[in-house]
């Protein structure tokens, strides 16, 4: 009896359950422009259709030049003449990056690229972090100078300093080698190492004080406070500068045509980085196909060549800011810059 009267029990409460169903607010020219126009806490249809449309254009403004590049560099020599192939190739050819990666040397290209950005790139997060901890840290006369003059140095355009620089490296010797990089990023001197100060120094100065006090009485010297409490609190902004200074120095051609090539024969290139190997991309195609041979390996270059080579340039910095893409996002919005 018991049993049966507790399954009777849940069976006549689930009768006396009534559906209810909602009623249904009417849709009045107050509650429509509200879903249009939105409130306060939602920007409303319109406003996000307006949004998503901006936000398509400007990436598709970035985006469509590296989609053509991409697409080009697929190619073959028939679809570049043919005006009815526009983005898709009509057979993918993947030669075209073996011939061009033949044509740059790529490998050692690209171990020289590294080594030329990464190098510095190291030397210099650890010489503005240093230059941008003191700064932030230790009040001493003569602080608002240095600020002036840092500033001041970044505003000055870079190439009324450049000739006295090459002036002063080729007469020391440096030029030719990887001092007149390695040397001014060690005393945080180097590419827009003004930059990457003020973003160090506006990270450390987020840092409560109350943690160097508490590593102070905990017997910690400024060295150890430094890399133990500050290092580790303005990870974003060491992030940032990494990424910002290894992708300027990647793209420097101009100055490692001209501190590494000058008064030197082709022959004694030591270092060949991927940008200047594109910069001069005909001239290393044309010596390593060469059409007077009449051989099987005689080629002419075209544009399928030429964006192969620009695909294999950058590639290795798109690798990189895919790994990094989190840390680097939110350093970025920390740091409240959007870059050069």
């Amino acid at each position: 009896m018991t049993s049966v009267a507790a399954t009777a029990e849940p069976k006549a409460k689930k009768e006396k359950k009534v559906k209810v169903k909602k009623a249904k607010t009417p849709m009045t020219k107050d509650r429509f422009r509200k879903i249009m126009m939105g409130t306060k806490d939602d920007m409303g249809l319109l406003k996000k259709i307006l949004v998503y449309a901006i936000l398509t254009s400007v990436g598709f403004i970035f985006v469509y030049p590296l989609l053509k590049v991409l697409s080009t560099s697929f190619m073959s020599s028939a679809d570049l003449f043919d005006s009815s192939v526009n983005w898709l190739p009509s057979k993918l050819q993947g030669t075209n990056y073996k011939t061009a990666m033949k044509a740059m040397d790529y490998w050692k290209a690209l171990k020289d690229s590294f080594i030329i950005s990464g190098v510095p790139t190291l030397c210099q997060v650890v010489s503005c972090a240093i230059v941008g901890y003191g700064l932030a840290r230790y009040n001493f006369k003569g602080r608002s100078l240095i600020f002036g003059l840092i500033i001041f140095s970044f505003v000055i355009p870079t190439s009324l300093t450049l000739t006295p620089q090459f002036q002063m490296y080729n007469t020391i010797g440096w030029t030719g080698s990887l001092l007149t990089f390695v040397v001014p990023a060690i005393l945080a001197n180097g590419l827009k190492s003004q930059l990457f100060i003020l973003i160090c120094w506006s990270f450390f100065k987020q840092i409560p004080p109350v943690l160097n006090e508490a590593a102070a009485i905990d017997g910690a010297g400024h060295f150890k406070t430094f890399f133990k409490v500050a290092l580790p609190s303005a990870a974003g902004g060491l992030v940032v500068v990494l990424i910002f200074s290894f992708v300027w120095y990647w793209n420097e051609q101009y100055l490692s045509q001209l501190y590494l090539y000058s008064g030197r024969s082709s022959q004694a290139y030591q270092f060949r980085p991927l940008i200047n190997q594109l910069a001069s991309f005909q001239s290393s195609f044309e010596s390593t196909f060469s059409n007077t041979t009449g051989a099987a390996n005689s080629k002419s270059i075209n544009d399928s060549y030429r964006m192969a080579a620009t695909i294999l340039t950058i590639t290795p910095l798109l690798i990189i800011y895919a790994i990094l893409q989190k840390q680097f996002v939110e350093s970025v919005d920390r740091a409240g810059i959007t870059g050069e």
